[in-house]
């Protein structure tokens, strides 16, 4: 299949080497990469079991290369064309393991992308290992990476930390092998790829570091986990796999789909996008007026606010956010969330007071972006 240097179309498998394919899609039009590269294993021989039954590892011809001066040159080529292909503010996840995550770290860096993180993927049902000579490899790596220093790649941090019940999302990760129904399998009921990864992996990193609509390259697409997760998320996605096989189960894959209904792709809304409402406009709007005293959520600690927003304790005054920290003996404080005031006999978040300013003055996340502008 040709793919010409214009090209944009999304939603679509090209079959076709990935250098050559990434060639092929034009300047800054992808918002992330996805990468599951070769592993450059280096077996040497058959792992077996103690029972000498053959493991079915991973022993595929894409995954040998001759050294790994080889190995290194072919990841520069494509780690070079996937940055070219990223959007400024785009990023890319590679997953690898020790054999190979090390040396793909170094050359994204060589290459000027900026790492944001490496996530661990424990696995909770790894393979044993066999011959009992080293440790059980129960996980994997993975590098995030904006494009350069510059990018201002997406994190949902928010959506992260609802999705762990309101605790901040680690960078430790704790998924399930692929297995049972989702495992594809071939004619002869083997497994259709040796490396597929579960889709619980995909859905997590498209929640973080995507929005509705984004288009996201998988270079190694194989059967096409990347591209069932994006249709069912509502991201675009395009494809890239050399194997006629892998591309066929993973076109098959993905046409049984349903996408999610749009009202349910609805992310958790970021604060930082949200308008900036100084506490003086509270007082301004007479939401509280000066003078009132201000509690810690225990009742152990008092301010009076002062007509000028500050807040006055024990012959100190300044901010919400610095009287906070004082009164903690912290470095650093959100007042929002600190200081509360009593109404109708209860205790609450002068937050609740900035919400009802940004009514007040109806603002919203959009209108303030459009300020901005």
């Amino acid at each position: 299949m040709a793919v010409r240097r214009s090209e944009s179309s999304t939603n679509r498998i090209i079959v076709k080497d990935c250098i050559e394919a990434l060639k092929g899609l034009p300047d800054r039009s992808v918002d992330l990469v996805f990468a599951d590269p070769p592993y450059n294993l280096q077996l040497a021989s058959d792992l077996l079991r103690p029972n000498n039954t053959r493991v079915d590892g991973v022993d595929d011809a894409w995954d040998k290369f001759s050294s790994f001066a080889e190995y290194d040159s072919f990841s520069r080529a494509w780690l070079a064309e996937a940055r070219r292909v990223l959007k400024p503010d785009g990023a890319i996840w590679v997953i690898g393991s020790y054999h190979n995550i090390f040396r793909l770290g170094a050359t994204l860096q060589d290459l000027g992308f900026w790492i944001q993180n490496d996530v661990i993927w424990r696995k909770v049902n790894p393979m044993p290992n066999f011959r009992g000579k080293r440790f059980t490899n129960a996980h994997e790596t993975l590098i995030w990476a904006g494009r350069d220093q510059r990018s201002r790649v997406t994190f949902n941090y928010e959506s992260l930390k609802a999705l762990n019940d309101d605790v901040q999302m680690r960078s430790d990760w704790l998924f399930p092998i692929c297995s049972g129904p989702e495992r594809l399998k071939d004619q002869g009921g083997r497994k259709a790829h040796p490396t597929q990864k579960p889709e619980a992996l995909l859905h997590r990193i498209m929640i973080a570091s995507t929005k509705p609509g984004d288009v996201v390259l998988d270079p190694f697409f194989g059967t096409g986990t990347t591209g069932a997760v994006a249709k069912r998320l509502g991201r675009r996605f395009i494809g890239i796999e050399r194997d006629t096989d892998y591309a066929k189960a993973a076109e098959e894959r993905i046409a049984k789909v349903v996408p999610l209904a749009p009202a349910a792709l609805e992310t958790a809304r970021s604060k930082r996008a949200e308008p900036r409402v100084p506490f003086g406009t509270i007082l301004e709007l007479r939401l509280l007026e000066p003078g009132t005293t201000l509690l810690d959520p225990r009742k152990r600690i008092r301010a009076e606010v002062k007509a000028d927003g500050t807040l006055k304790h024990n012959g100190e005054q300044g901010s919400i956010h610095r009287m906070g920290a004082i009164v903690q003996g912290k470095t650093a404080c959100n007042g929002w969330t600190f200081w509360h005031f009593e109404a109708d006999g209860k205790l609450k978040p002068i937050d609740l007071l900035r919400e009802q300013a940004k009514r007040h003055l109806g603002l919203t996340a959009a209108a303030a972006v459009q300020s901005q502008q």
